[in-house]
């Protein structure tokens, strides 16, 4: 009987000190977070389509860089709340309210994983998903906007983070490598970007025609990668699907189908055919102000030509969706 009174106090101890204990652990900075986890935000990014940078700068701001109470007692590194829906582990921590119920993770991977998830499958997150992967401000502030975080400043603090940090680098082909060798690169990400572009912007201010800017970046999985308007893809081949292309490049069919505005979840490329491997821009990036129409072109078709999304051109120009038009017709890129 004594034993077990004995054990009771010493458990209640251990309860009551627990919060400090682990408050009392050595203190894991940015740096050691960031080497530790960017590449699970890297992978994420290439399977959803969610830039790594924005991915990072979450978990540095919601777990304070895997040090906060809730984070260590429960691997939730982003403060995903239970909801109706969550079948796995729960821990209860005041926040916006007393006593709210979190998801709690098995491994900080989990919690990563379960993010990439989260924002997926959430209709409330789907508008985000039309941003290219590098477009780190806009996810910023449509996280904001779209409700993950009360903070009125939530979406400057995850960019400062981000440039802080070059987080950015993260976002680019070969991220991690372009991370690691970060020291001496400018730390404005639009300067460094635009002096590592390999797209030759065109000097004249009329009509262009895309094809003059195709340029051969590099070569994987046997396909050529060009960029145009500084917007990477492929030509499909015989037979080719966006499964298959997708599974090449790390990238989901359901991205890749967004990526070209497909709407269609059963649509597949035609040999031959291009297919960004990530997202189009709003607007050309070039001087030239206008396209010339050729027959049958559409705002779809043009917007695959210049690397611009299809909804743009359609603006742009007050265009209806699938709009035929007419040969020698001047259209606005930009």
């Amino acid at each position: 009987m004594n034993i077990s009174r004995k054990a009771i106090f010493l458990a209640g101890i251990l309860l009551f000190c627990l919060p400090g204990l682990l408050r009392a652990q050595v203190r894991q900075t940015r740096e050691e977070y960031i080497d530790r986890y960017k590449h699970i935000a890297v992978e994420q990014m290439e399977r959803y389509g969610i830039p790594a940078s924005i991915t990072m700068a979450q978990g540095i701001l919601e777990s304070d860089c895997g040090n906060s109470l809730l984070s260590l007692r429960s691997n939730n590194h982003f403060g995903i709340k239970c909801k109706s829906n969550w079948r796995g582990g729960k821990v209860y921590h005041d926040d916006d309210a007393k006593g709210e119920c979190f998801r709690a993770y098995p491994s900080v991977e989990a919690s990563y994983f379960d993010h990439a998830e989260f924002l997926d499958s959430q209709p409330r997150y789907d508008s985000l998903f039309a941003y290219a992967s590098d477009d780190y401000r806009s996810w910023a502030r449509g996280l904001k906007a779209a409700g993950y975080a009360t903070a009125p400043d939530y979406a400057q603090r995850l960019v400062r983070i981000i440039e802080e940090s070059q987080l950015y680098l993260l976002d680019r082909p070969d991220g991690e490598r372009l991370y690691a060798q970060r020291y001496g690169l400018s730390r404005d990400p639009e300067e460094w970007f635009s002096s590592q572009s390999s797209l030759e912007r065109p000097a004249e201010t009329s009509a262009v025609d895309p094809d003059n800017y195709r340029v051969t970046i590099n070569a994987h999985e046997g396909y050529n990668v060009y960029a145009t308007n500084g917007v990477h893809y492929v030509l499909a081949k015989a037979d080719d699907t966006f499964e298959d292309i997708g599974r090449k490049f790390r990238i989901s069919p359901r991205n890749l189908r967004r990526f070209n505005d497909l709407k269609d979840k059963k649509a597949q490329p035609l040999p031959g055919e291009t297919v960004y491997i990530e997202r189009k821009k709003k607007r050309w990036e070039g001087n030239a102000q206008h396209h010339i129409c050729r027959d049958g072109e559409t705002a779809y078709s043009i917007g695959q030509s210049y690397g611009i999304r299809t909804r743009s051109i359609e603006k742009l120009n007050r265009l209806k969706r699938g709009e035929k038009l007419e040969k020698n017709r001047q259209i606005r890129i930009k």
